[in-house]
């Protein structure tokens, strides 16, 4: 049994109903797992916020664009539960369960959120135009700040929490999701001239 879903590039592919089994699709896991795991180790420590700056989100979001709702809930889900164990997965090279429940761990929480969130907005077709993939990237994004601003509030008080784990972001972040978009796009169009031409020389060869 299979569904069809849309993808970024907008061309309609076949995904089996079960998407996780077979090697090749846990090898994709396993890559964006460590592509997010990676981005976290490019951290920048706020004297004033217990959050930090990383590049995780820009990772979630392709995350979530690239394999759709449930591959990329799972890969960041995948993410959070090997670094909540004692890999060095989170910022800075460090692990450990204290991440889940101390100040930062609602960033994690909503980083799940936003890769199904992206995946979703992607398989319905929302993402096959530049604006509609902006769109989604933002709203993706701010799904990471939701659980993240509201956990952090349980530690500072809500006020605290805005200022602290929300307002510093805004402008790094603009800046992630426009890389995010612009790699993205490039690749979208890349995807779309290589199928077009192998599409021309098949059309030639039958000819």
């Amino acid at each position: 049994m299979h569904s069809r879903v849309l993808t970024f590039t907008g061309i309609a592919e076949r995904q089996p109903a079960y998407p996780y089994a077979g090697p090749a699709r846990a090898a994709r896991l396993a890559a964006f797992v460590c592509l997010t795991a990676a981005s976290a180790q490019l951290a920048v420590r706020l004297p004033f916020t217990p959050v930090p700056v990383t590049l995780q989100t820009f990772a979630i979001l392709l995350t979530g664009c690239l394999l759709g709702s449930s591959r990329g809930a799972l890969a960041a889900a995948a993410y959070v539960v090997e670094g909540s164990l004692g890999l060095p997965f989170f910022s800075g090279g460090t692990g450990g369960i204290a991440h889940l429940f101390g100040p930062t761990g609602g960033y994690l929480v909503g980083c799940v959120a936003a890769a199904l969130v992206a995946g979703l907005f992607a398989e319905r077709g929302l993402t096959t135009k530049p604006l509609g993939l902006l769109l989604t990237l933002i709203a993706a994004d701010l799904v990471v700040f939701i659980p993240g601003v509201v956990w952090l509030g349980a530690f500072t008080g809500p006020a605290k929490a805005v200022t602290l784990g929300f307002v510093p972001f805004v402008a790094g972040d603009a800046l992630k999701i426009a890389a995010a978009w612009s790699i993205l796009v490039a690749a979208a169009l890349v995807t779309a001239r290589v199928r077009e031409q192998g599409a021309r020389e098949n059309r030639a060869a039958r000819n």
